[in-house]
């Protein structure tokens, strides 16, 4: 027996309720430049790059904006409506920002949900970043 399927799978219900529940927590690099793509202005979600400023301009995804997880407070979000739906991302698979910043989120009572992959997830996919250019 592998160590695979030596704890059993779980059984159909539970396995379809759970990644059910998944897509209510994530999305992914596609679902998101699908969005951009098909018109930039009617996006219904706001796109947190979560990281360094200094690593956003380096690139970050198309439409972001940049708010480091750890500056995410009220007085940030004031601007946009109670219900308005908020992505985090952050460097990639082996980064937690995105994870951070969607707790903080949650914790002041925003809906989030998190952009599997990052930035690594962007450009495996074959998306461009956008650079901010030196002033």
């Amino acid at each position: 027996m592998s160590s695979v399927s030596a704890v059993p799978a779980a059984d159909s219900a539970a396995a379809l309720a759970h990644y059910h529940a998944s897509l209510a927590f994530e999305t992914d690099c596609s679902d998101v430049h699908a969005a951009f793509a098909r018109d930039p202005l009617a996006v219904d979600f706001v796109l947190l790059d979560v990281r360094s400023p200094a690593l956003f301009a380096q690139g970050h995804v198309p439409g972001a904006v940049n708010l480091p997880h750890g500056k995410i407070v009220a007085s940030k979000l004031a601007g946009y409506p109670a219900d308005t739906l908020f992505v985090t991302y952050c460097a990639g698979p082996h980064c937690n920002g995105a994870t951070r910043g969607a707790i903080r989120l949650a914790e002041l009572g925003r809906p989030v949900k998190i952009m599997i992959g990052g930035v690594t997830g962007w450009l495996d996919e074959g998306f461009e970043l956008a650079v901010v250019e030196p002033a």
